[in-house]
C-alpha cells in the first residue's frame, strides 16, 4: 500500500478530481510548513530602487492593492474595506520606501481606488506613485464609458495626475485582436490616452499582459514602428512560470520571452503574480526544506520576490499585501534586495519542475470573476483546495490509512473557509465567470469537479 511520500515527482501527481482511486502525493503538514508564509528575521535597511526611462526613481517592492483588508461579505457577497488598517499599512510602506501603488478601477469590487487614495492623500504627493487601468474589459467599450472610467480614477485617488497608466489586462477574449481593437483602438480611445500623456496627466503610458502572445507582439510592433511609445509594460512572471507556463497552461506563454522581448528593446517591466496567487508562498516539505536550509531566517515567499528582482529590467515587483506581517517580510526581503545567485537559480528552478506536476487550479485570486450572480465565492473554493493540495489532504484512496484523516481535514476546512451557501455545489454553469479569467480557467467545469470530489468524501 503505498503511503504519503515526501519524494515528489512527476508519478506521484496524480489527479483525483475526477473521482480515480489515488493519493496525491504532497507532503503532509508540518510544524515548519507553518513557518513558511512569514519567516524573516532580518532587520530591513534601505529600499532598493530602480530607474524608468526618464530616470526616476521607483522601489523595486510594488503594493498591489488588489487585496485590501476586508469585511466579511454581506449577504449580497458586497465587502467594505478596513481603512485604518490600509491607512496603517500605507504607513509603513512609504515609511519604508516603498513608492509605488498599483490599482484599478475593478479591485476589491469597486472600491480599490478610493481607498488607496484616502490613505495615500494623507502624506506628500511627491512621497509616492500612482499606477491605475483603464478596465473597460466589462460591457461595451465606448469612448464614452471609457472616459467616465478614466475621469474616476482621478476623483477617487485624489490626484491630478497618475504616474503609471495601463491598457488593463490585454490579450484575452474569444479574439483577442478584436477584442484590442476594440477597446482601444476602434474606439480612440488610445489616441486619447496618448494626448493626455503630451498633457501631462499621464506621466508614463503603458499596459498589462494576459493571454494570447500574438498580442503581445503586436503591441511591441506597435513601439518598434514608432507609432507608439510604451513607458513600461507588466506581465505575470515567477519562477514557475520563467520556463513553464506553456506547461501549466497551454494558452500561456512563457514569461521568459515575454521578459527578454521587453529587455532587449529597454522597455521597464513591471511584474504580478511573482507568487503566482500565493502559491509560492508555502511549498511541500521537500521544496521547502532546500530552501530553508540555506535562508533559514527567511520566508518561502522572499524567494520567488527575489527571483524577480534579480532581472536586471525589473522595475516594480507587486505584492498584494493584506497583512502587516507579509508587508513587514515583504519590506525585508528588498531592503536590500539581495540577487540570487547562480546555484541559487537553479535550485529554483528545479522545484518549479516540480511544481508544475501539482494538479492545482491556477487561480491567482485576482477576483476578476466575481462577483458570482449566484454567491459563489469561486476564488475561496479555490484557495481551499490547492491549500488542502499542498498540505497532503487530497486524497481519494479509500484503502489509504490516511484517508479517514484527510477526508475529516477536508471537508471540516472546507466550511470554515467558505460558508456553505457560497460553494462549489451552488454553480449553476451560466459561464458568466470565464471569459473574465486571465488564467483560462474552465470555471463551471473546474468547481463541478471540486462538488463532485466533496460529494465522494461525503459518501465515504
Amino acid at each position: 500500500m503505498k503511503s504519503k511520500s515526501s519524494n515528489i515527482n512527476r508519478r506521484d501527481f496524480l489527479k483525483v478530481l475526477g473521482g480515480s482511486a489515488a493519493v496525491v502525493a504532497v507532503a503532509s503538514c508540518s510544524d515548519k510548513a507553518a513557518k513558511q508564509v512569514v519567516g524573516s528575521k532580518k532587520e530591513p535597511g534601505e529600499m532598493t530602487y530602480r530607474q524608468n526611462q526618464k530616470g526616476e526613481n521607483v522601489s523595486i517592492l510594488g503594493y498591489g492593492c488588489m487585496r485590501w483588508p476586508t469585511s466579511e461579505p454581506d449577504e449580497n457577497g458586497q465587502k467594505t474595506i478596513d481603512q485604518e488598517a490600509v491607512n496603517a499599512m500605507v504607513d509603513y510602506a512609504i515609511e519604508h520606501g516603498v513608492t509605488y501603488f498599483d490599482t484599478a478601477p475593478i479591485y476589491v469590487q469597486g472600491k480599490s481606488e478610493a481607498a488607496t487614495g484616502i490613505a495615500l492623500k494623507r502624506h506628500p504627493r511627491e512621497s509616492f506613485t500612482i499606477a491605475t487601468k483603464l478596465s473597460n474589459q466589462r460591457g461595451e467599450p465606448t469612448f464614452e464609458r471609457s472616459l467616465k472610467m478614466y475621469k474616476a480614477s482621478f476623483e477617487n485617488l485624489q490626484v491630478d495626475y497618475i504616474d503609471y497608466y495601463l491598457l488593463h489586462s490585454i490579450g484575452g477574449g474569444k479574439d483577442p485582436m478584436e477584442t484590442l481593437n476594440k477597446r482601444f483602438f476602434d474606439n480612440g480611445v488610445l489616441d486619447f490616452l496618448v494626448k493626455e500623456r503630451e498633457a501631462g496627466r499621464i506621466r508614463n503610458l503603458g499596459w498589462s499582459f494576459h493571454g494570447d502572445v500574438k498580442v503581445f507582439d503586436y503591441m511591441l510592433s506597435l513601439h518598434d514602428e514608432g507609432k507608439y511609445h510604451w513607458d513600461f509594460v507588466q506581465i505575470q512572471m515567477n519562477y514557475i512560470d520563467w520556463k513553464h507556463a506553456h506547461e501549466r497552461d497551454q494558452e500561456e506563454c512563457n514569461a521568459e520571452y515575454l521578459y527578454k522581448e521587453l529587455e532587449k528593446r529597454g522597455i521597464p517591466v513591471v511584474i504580478m503574480e511573482p507568487l503566482l496567487g500565493g502559491a509560492l508562498a508555502t511549498l511541500s516539505d521537500d521544496c521547502a526544506d532546500k530552501l530553508l536550509a540555506r535562508k533559514p531566517y527567511e520566508s518561502i515567499a522572499s524567494w520567488a520576490f527575489r527571483f524577480c528582482g534579480t532581472h536586471p529590467g525589473v522595475l516594480s515587483v507587486l505584492s498584494g499585501m493584506t497583512y502587516m506581517e507579509h508587508l513587514q517580510d515583504n519590506v525585508a526581503t528588498f531592503s536590500p534586495l539581495e540577487p540570487l545567485s547562480e546555484e541559487e537559480m537553479a535550485l529554483l528552478e528545479d522545484i518549479a519542475k516540480i511544481y508544475v506536476n501539482f494538479p492545482l487550479v491556477p487561480c491567482t485570486g485576482c477576483q476578476y470573476c466575481m462577483p458570482c450572480p449566484y454567491g459563489i465565492n469561486i476564488p475561496a473554493s479555490f484557495a481551499h483546495y490547492n491549500k488542502c493540495v499542498n498540505e497532503g489532504h487530497v486524497n481519494s484512496d479509500l484503502q489509504d490509512p490516511e484517508y479517514a484523516k484527510d477526508r475529516r481535514a477536508y471537508l471540516v476546512s472546507l466550511d470554515r473557509s467558505v460558508e456553505k451557501l457560497r460553494q462549489a455545489d451552488h454553480c449553476v454553469g451560466c459561464g458568466q465567470c470565464s471569459p473574465a479569467c486571465p488564467q483560462h480557467i474552465d470555471i463551471p467545469g473546474t468547481l463541478r469537479k471540486l462538488d463532485r470530489y466533496v460529494d465522494n468524501l461525503k459518501k465515504n
